[in-house]
């Protein structure tokens, strides 16, 4: 064993815990260079996703390593399969994983056995991978630091959980919840409707129970937003996205060259 090697701390529970805010941008592209770009823009998480992209475990695995070379942390949202698919992500080094459309509190104590270790949860243990520095952490070292430098979001974009939003968010082992508006206006039949009652209920109630929990609430925003997000208890924003800023870099390009073909062609 060698000696000296630590689990690295997470940064976002670090801002987190000492009543900082946390910044945090959605990667769609598979490409661990995108991921080092925006390391070096200064983002405290990067967000890349196994539900709706087609990330397999090598890429993901390059885009871990292309984070932590700036110190940033790395969250995955996950497939929802097996146990496999929560802690792979964790073994691999991402410092959190992200759980969607979590519907009950049932549903969110399976979260936490397969993804805290004893005495939280019973995740299966090996050590031998990147988070367990391939067997030169201690092993009871390994378990507490991985329960308190690793989170775990559950995601909240259905209508279904909100009932149980409080003991949700008192369960242990759960370390953050995410609200997901569009998936929550798309299941209470108001979909692309930003400014319904019920979603701002929704998002008020959410960050209510992560403050009288202890725990840290997160939602996607943006500059018109944030003001008001941070006003209700929001801590971790994600705003902006790799596809999203591509599309607009490119589609000002685009606009500059049809203005010049106009330009051509009316001479």
């Amino acid at each position: 064993m060698i000696k000296g090697i630590k689990m690295r701390p997470s940064r976002v529970l670090a801002k987190l815990r000492s009543g900082g805010l946390a910044s945090c941008v959605k990667l769609n592209s598979c490409d661990s260079r995108i991921f080092e770009i925006a390391a070096m823009a200064g983002f405290d998480c990067l967000w890349t996703d196994m539900e709706h992209v087609g990330n397999d475990w090598s890429a993901v695995e390059k885009q871990v390593l292309a984070s932590k070379v700036y110190g940033t942390d790395i969250m995955v949202r996950i497939s929802r399969g097996g146990y496999s698919d929560y802690i792979k992500p964790l073994e691999l080094d991402a410092t959190g994983i992200m759980v969607p459309h979590v519907m009950s509190l049932e549903d969110a104590k399976q979260v936490v056995r397969m993804t805290k270790f004893h005495p939280v949860g019973r995740r299966p243990i090996d050590g031998g991978n990147a988070d367990g520095a391939y067997c030169n952490i201690d092993m009871l070292d390994y378990v507490h630091c991985a329960n308190r430098e690793r989170y775990v979001v559950v995601q909240i974009e259905d209508p279904e959980p909100v009932e149980e939003i409080e003991k949700i968010a008192a369960l242990e082992g759960i370390d953050m919840l995410f609200f997901g508006p569009g998936d929550f206006t798309h299941g209470i039949g108001k979909l692309g409707q930003p400014d319904v009652p019920e979603l701002k209920e929704v998002l008020k109630r959410i960050a209510r129970a992560c403050i009288k929990a202890g725990k840290f609430a997160g939602t996607v925003g943006n500059p018109g937003n944030i003001d008001e997000l941070i006003d209700m208890g929001y801590r971790f924003i994600s705003m902006g996205s790799d596809v999203m800023g591509l599309s607009g870099y490119f589609a000002g390009i685009t606009a500059i060259f049809e203005e010049k073909k106009q330009k051509i062609s009316n001479k």
